[in-house]
């Protein structure tokens, strides 16, 4: 049995159990994980540009269907930070199954490499992180929630590769058809602030509106709004990496604090 097989098996073998560890272990697994300030973690100043010394933007689509209103969305956002002279990516979700994090801590076994599992979308994901300097993610609303495989990816990509994402801009679209987009908004940005990444606003909460296939385009409102949070992350991104300043110096805390002890 390779190394790999080995982690997996003891992945499934503790899914589930519920251990009470140290203190010491949990400030260890967060700073693993980005919860909190490690002074090796990459910050803006550090993290690998491409060759061309461009900037990039790794964008999400969170819906199963490639080219429905969710990519209408990020498209529109794209025509903006392209004319900037900003790289995008869009990388599809897809059909295929993505794992839950099933809280196994076989990330912190894995040499920085991330997720445990690298049979799904997550770990693909994590590689792409390295070289972006900010992520948009876009996701259809379910029963006033964002799309359960995109939570799944997001949920995974923050836990177990947390200090790729520190410090960088970040942005989440909901496109309903009529409502819960606020939820799945709030939803999004909370993951966005635990991790330390700006959010980047609009002129207007980040929404469309469509039901059928290219409907969202309809929504001129909801363009326009794509249009100002593509020029919006554009400009932070900008101001962000002008002088290529060091990420803020935050405090390390020490104990995790419950409500019941």
């Amino acid at each position: 049995m390779n190394r790999r097989e080995f982690l997996k098996k003891t992945a499934y073998a503790t899914a589930g159990t519920a251990v009470s560890a140290p203190v010491a272990a949990m400030i260890t697994r967060a700073k693993n994980s980005g919860l909190l300030e490690d002074e090796t973690a990459p910050t803006p100043s550090t993290l690998p540009k491409q060759s061309n010394g461009s900037l990039r933007v790794l964008m999400i689509n969170g819906s199963p269907r490639p080219d429905g209103n969710t990519f209408c969305c990020l498209k529109e956002i794209e025509s903006q930070l392209q004319k900037h002279g900003i790289e995008t990516e869009i990388v599809q979700i897809g059909r295929k199954p993505i794992r839950m994090c099933i809280n196994c801590g076989g990330c912190f076994q894995n040499n920085g490499k991330g997720c445990v599992f690298d049979d799904d979308l997550c770990q693909v994901i994590t590689q792409k992180m390295v070289e972006a300097d900010a992520l948009i993610v876009g996701t259809p609303v379910y029963y006033g929630q964002p799309n359960g495989g995109v939570l799944s990816l997001m949920q995974r990509l923050f836990f177990s590769s947390g200090h790729l994402v520190q410090n960088k801009p970040a942005a989440a679209v909901a496109v309903c058809r009529r409502g819960g987009a606020t939820a799945t908004l709030q939803t999004m940005n909370m993951m966005f602030e635990m991790m330390n990444m700006p959010v980047v606003t609009s002129q207007y909460w980040n929404i469309a509106y469509g039901a059928g296939k290219g409907e969202a385009k309809l929504d001129t409102e909801g363009m326009q709004t794509m249009r100002t949070l593509g020029n919006n992350m554009a400009w932070l991104l900008e101001k962000i990496h002008a002088d290529r300043p060091t990420a803020p110096t935050r405090e390390e805390r020490h104990t995790f604090m419950n409500f019941i002890r």
